[in-house]
């Protein structure tokens, strides 16, 4: 049987753009961090990274889809936070936030990786962005590159 799947390592030259969302930024600095690390460590150079910087969440669909038209990046790692206040704002600003990053992802048919933290409290927002719960900047950055990878490997 024959296995097809990404690797962890980039060989220096793909380009990358981390798309966060402004809003709540004492935690999307922190998942920002934690992704940069990652495509670093991972062989990625530093001139081939790009940080783009949306107002909120409900924003990253459509700063997303001008990434993906650009062509200038071989995969986008989106980033954000949404923390379950007392009014359903939560729940329209999150489930739009994920439907419009995937639909822009199955449009234009490149690696884009979902990072967006969609928790009930503060206290676990910060474990995700680096506390207890590791760092999902980190480990989104980490699916992006498998994900550019594999897109390589069934080409």
């Amino acid at each position: 049987m024959q296995i097809i799947q990404g690797t962890l390592q980039l060989n220096g030259t793909e380009k990358v753009a981390i798309l966060s969302s402004r809003f709540n930024h004492i935690i999307t600095d922190r998942l920002i961090e934690g992704a940069k690390d990652c495509f670093l460590r991972h062989g990625g150079e530093a001139k081939n990274l790009s940080l783009v910087l949306a107002p909120g969440a409900y924003e990253l669909p459509f700063v997303l889809q001008r990434l993906l038209q650009s062509d200038k990046y071989d995969g986008v790692c989106t980033l954000g936070a949404v923390i379950r206040g007392g009014t359903p704002h939560f729940d329209y600003v999150s489930a739009e936030a994920t439907k419009g990053i995937a639909n822009m992802a199955l449009q234009y048919n490149k690696p884009v990786s979902f990072g967006v933290l969609t928790t009930d409290n503060i206290d676990q927002a910060i474990e995700r962005a680096g506390s207890k719960a590791g760092n999902k900047g980190f480990e989104a950055m980490t699916s992006l590159i498998e994900l550019i990878n594999l897109y390589g490997a069934l080409q």
